[in-house]
């Protein structure tokens, strides 16, 4: 099953390349991933068919004791069936649906196979958490392909009409299976149903919240709205989610967890109404639909409907009824939707009142909807009409749930005909549609569908043989699935239905002033307008009363809301401890005042550049600290990490007033004062407060003796940030990447890579033949910004200095350094290079982008843990490589150390970021309209 999961992840991954190569027809083998799932739950039929499961367990997060667990029993062999065998026919007729060159042909390819990997995590999954990760990623996926066409409003308004809607229900459904889990104490399902449940409030919680989330996904009332607006996707699209995949996770999900939880309090009266009255009004308002695609997203809502209500009554021989009506469901409606792609395709338009001749196009299509439509409406001898045989006989003991079922099956019927006449219909008045000849690879896959359905009819036994494990689950079934089930009353039943059908079709004319009167007092597509709308209104009110533009009130508020609520938690509980030593070396309070003081200065500073050393200050203050509590590499860290900041401020400050704006009136000082006092307060309150409140032994405490014995090295800072954590520093790489990505992406609009190097510029009397050229940047710089001094220092120092850098990273491991203090060092190198020269120098010195940088850090880093993981170790598990060099000797090499080169790059490309950004793009706009440059306004024209 995970090597299943892998092939679509790989298939997906590689779609958009075959896309690239074949066009269209790069569905075809694309078709080889889900048609993979439908071979192997094909071999395992017998596995499952005698009640058994297959099962397979992979570790995941072992402290959470989190698996990946892989379960298939009966239920979930049949989804697999579904979700492989139509996923490959809609990508067969996918490959002649999309004309050659289609604007996101490779995305939506990729997407589809990316979907039906992820609906088969959803059933597979063993585990409620595994489940809801393959759940949310039905979501996204299936907001992906709903919104294919992007340059349409009405395709991207769908798509993310589905996403809210299912996407609340599925958050719902999350806190339904943390509380479930909790009180099962388990989240694996199997080991859940195995042991009793305690009953009480707690599990109907929890049950109400799970039912939230399936019905939504099924599209269920009152979450039914979206699915009809969804047709704004591809048919392939339409036919493969919304018959076979997406929408029955919702069905799935109740047809799993029924066996457990159907006697439950709430569980019945909300599946059974909720399906009922989803299923009535469904089935009305395909009747009034002229649209074709739009008549079956009616009737699928209506079908579905039906679904929840028969899979989740908790009964054998409902039980068995459900799952064959859940097949034949997927049969004839994804056949239906593709033989109306094929008629749009072909006549360019889906209205019912536009189409005539149709069924003179093409003998096969008219036969393959004719199949199709009668096993829908139930029509013997196809699969549709023994799965409704089934969910009659399940429920002749229960008439009120029956009558419901029988008026929703009668406008099943009804608008099934009214399918086949709008679709295939000689119109008087209206032209035949032309059209030519029909691809064969748009006929196959409907043909297949309907041609199943109608086999599995007569093939009742063995359906019911293959079936009836799943049913066996709640008891002894009484009942079974036959194309003769003898004079019954269900048979009586079908063929009332039929009759009363065919006169709701036959009597449309005079019935069609009620059709268009009698409708649902609230309209579930406006009422999610509305919902939405109101929230629109509120966000802007609320944005509007506190997003005034002002940062000191928005830091303020932010200031506030800390000292209120953790303050007054801490003035509460008093957690610090009795007695505090102040100081453990006279020095600190010395550190301490100069801190004080240079942080009050900064406060009353008018210029800027002041306040910023100011503050400046208070940084280096606090790595003497560190030097004075014995931790060198902190403090190299923070002394780099402070002369950094200082240097993006001077790029910043470039763009703004020397001093700062007219202070503000005395009471309004007086707050700000008081607040900052607050805060400093109740930070050092938080601070005694975590320091004092461990309970349990120091996990740091074994770091020393583990950064020998495992990362191979003395610097416990360094191997913890390698080794021990490292997928922690993993994770902040991850972050720093995708930070610098956006950011970039913000302000550039031009190449990343930043400006080309070029011959100094004859504005620069500077550049004079026979003058020595100590920096290639320089002399592009005009003559009131250079610094000849500055300009030769840097000259002598810059290889240095990166060598300096070098030196850090290759002795972090044993002495104070790293990846990250040398690549700060190597990005303060490129820093005074950049004010030295410029940008043009900058690109001297680092003719690179920035994003292949960052990218490089980012792989060497992944690369290191992947290497690990090859070599038959653990994800970043370090190894020692003993090394005999000539002239050298004996040297040790440690693993780690590559994945210290990634964090060195990921910093200097950052730096590169950081100086491209707000340096060179700056220069560019100082350069092109003349600003305030340090507080001097420079014009061009004085250059």
């Amino acid at each position: 099953m995970l090597v299943l999961l892998i092939l679509h992840l790989v298939a997906a991954l590689v779609a958009p390349l075959l896309v690239r190569w074949w066009g269209p027809r790069a569905c075809y083998p694309l078709a080889l991933a889900p048609a993979a799932a439908f071979g192997w739950a094909l071999a395992h039929t017998r596995a499952v068919g005698d009640g058994g499961a297959v099962v397979e367990t992979y570790p995941w997060i072992r402290q959470l004791g989190l698996d990946v667990a892989l379960r298939v029993t009966t239920l979930s062999w049949l989804m697999t069936l579904l979700v492989g065998g139509v996923g490959a026919l809609m990508l067969v007729y996918s490959a002649r649906y999309f004309a050659t060159g289609s604007i996101g042909l490779a995305r939506f390819a990729a997407v589809l196979v990316a979907f039906a990997g992820a609906m088969l995590v959803v059933v597979f999954a063993d585990d409620l958490l595994l489940l809801y990760v393959g759940w949310e990623l039905t979501t996204i996926f299936s907001y992906l392909l709903i919104g294919h066409s992007t340059e349409r409003r009405s395709s991207r308004w769908a798509a993310a009409q589905a996403l809210t809607v299912t996407t609340l229900g599925g958050l719902a459904m999350l806190v339904g299976f943390i509380l479930l889990g909790e009180h099962a104490d388990s989240y694996r399902w199997s080991e859940i149903a195995a042991r009793p449940l305690p009953s009480g409030g707690y599990l109907v919680t929890a049950v109400l919240l799970i039912l939230a989330g399936a019905l939504s996904k099924s599209a269920v009332l009152p979450f039914n709205s979206w699915l009809p607006v969804a047709m704004a996707a591809p048919t392939p699209v339409s036919a493969y989610l919304h018959a076979a995949a997406m929408v029955k996770a919702g069905v799935y999900l109740v047809g799993l967890l029924a066996p457990v939880l159907a006697t439950v309090g709430p569980w019945r009266p909300v599946v059974q109404v909720a399906g009922l009255a989803t299923m009535l009004v469904g089935g009305w308002a395909a009747l009034r639909q002229t649209d074709l695609k739009l008549l079956l997203a009616y009737g699928t809502v209506s079908q579905l409907g039906l679904l929840i209500a028969v899979t989740g009554a908790g009964t054998p021989d409902a039980a068995l009824a459900g799952v064959a009506m859940l097949l034949a469901h997927a049969l004839f409606k994804a056949a239906l939707f593709l033989v109306v792609g094929v008629i749009d395709h072909g006549a360019g338009t889906r209205d019912l009142r536009e189409l005539s001749g149709v069924r003179h196009w093409s003998r096969p299509l008219f036969v393959v909807a004719v199949l199709a439509a009668a096993s829908m409406a139930g029509v013997p001898p196809l699969v549709g009409f023994v799965a409704k045989e089934a969910v009659f006989a399940a429920f002749t003991d229960r008439p009120l749930i029956l009558a419901g079922l029988v008026a929703g099956t009668v406008l099943t019927v009804a608008y099934s005909a009214r399918f086949l006449w709008g679709a295939f219909a000689d119109r008087p008045g209206v032209a035949p549609v032309p059209s030519g000849r029909i691809a064969r690879s748009l006929l196959i896959p409907p043909a297949v569908l309907a041609g199943v359905g109608l086999l599995a009819g007569p093939a009742a036994s063995v359906l019911d043989d293959a079936l009836r494990p799943y049913a066996d689950l709640f008891g002894g079934v009484d009942g079974h699935l036959a194309l003769w089930p003898g004079p019954t009353p269900a048979l009586g039943l079908s063929g009332l239905v039929l009759v009363g059908g065919g006169l709701l079709f036959a009597l449309r004319g005079p019935l069609a002033p009620v059709l268009a009167r009698l409708r649902s007092p609230v309209n579930g597509n406006r009422g999610y307008e509305w919902i939405v709308g109101r929230f629109d209104r509120l966000a802007i009110e609320v944005t509007s009363a506190t997003q005034r533009g002002s940062l000191p009130q928005y830091l303020g508020a932010i200031l506030l809301t800390l000292v209120l609520l953790p303050g007054g938690a801490l003035l509460a509980a008093r957690p610090w401890r009795a007695r505090i030593p102040l100081w453990d070396s006279p020095l600190q309070p010395v550190v301490v005042l100069v801190i004080g003081v240079a942080a009050v200065l900064a406060v009353g500073a008018r210029r800027r550049l002041t306040a910023m050393l100011l503050v400046g200050m208070t940084g280096y203050g606090t790595a003497m600290l560190f030097v004075l509590h014995g931790a060198p590499d902190l403090a190299l860290t923070q002394f780099l990490v402070e002369t950094a900041t200082i240097a993006v401020f001077v790029l910043v400050l470039r763009r703004l007033p020397q001093r700062f704006s007219a202070r503000p009136l005395r009471s309004s000082r007086w707050a700000r004062r008081a607040i900052g006092v607050a805060v400093g307060v109740v930070t050092a309150g938080l601070a005694l407060a975590a320091a004092g409140a461990r309970r349990a032994p120091d996990i740091s405490a074994a770091f020393p003796d583990l950064a020998v014995a495992q990362g191979y090295g003395r610097n416990v800072v360094n191997v913890t940030l390698v080794d021990i954590r490292a997928w922690d520093t993993m994770g902040e790489l991850a972050v720093l990447v995708v930070a610098a990505t956006g950011v970039a992406s913000l302000i550039f609009e031009r190449s990343r890579t930043g400006p080309r190097p070029r011959r100094p510029e004859p504005a620069s009397r500077a550049n004079r033949p026979g003058r020595p050229v100590w920096l290639r940047g320089g002399p592009t710089l005009y003559e009131e910004r250079r610094s000849i001094v500055l300009e030769v220092v840097i000259r002598l120092i810059f290889h240095t200095v990166v060598l300096f850098s070098l030196f850090l990273l290759f002795s972090g491991h044993n002495a104070p350094g790293g990846g990250f203090a040398g690549g700060l060092v190597a990005g303060l190198a490129l820093v005074v290079r950049y004010l030295a020269g410029g940008r043009y120098e900058l690109a001297e010195a680092a003719p690179v982008g920035a994003g292949a940088v960052l990218g490089a850090g980012l792989a060497v880093s992944v690369g290191t843990g992947v290497v690990a993981l090859l070599a038959g170790g653990s994800v970043l598990e370090s190894a020692r490589v003993d090394l005999s060099l000539p002239l050298v000797g004996e040297a040790h090499l440690v693993t780690s150390l590559f994945f210290d080169v990634g964090v060195y790059l990921v910093v200097i490309g950052l730096v590169l970021d950081i100086l491209r950004s707000l340096g060179a793009e700056v220069d560019r706009h100082i350069d092109a309209t003349g600003t305030v440059v340090g507080g001097l306004a420079v014009d061009k024209g004085e250059r």
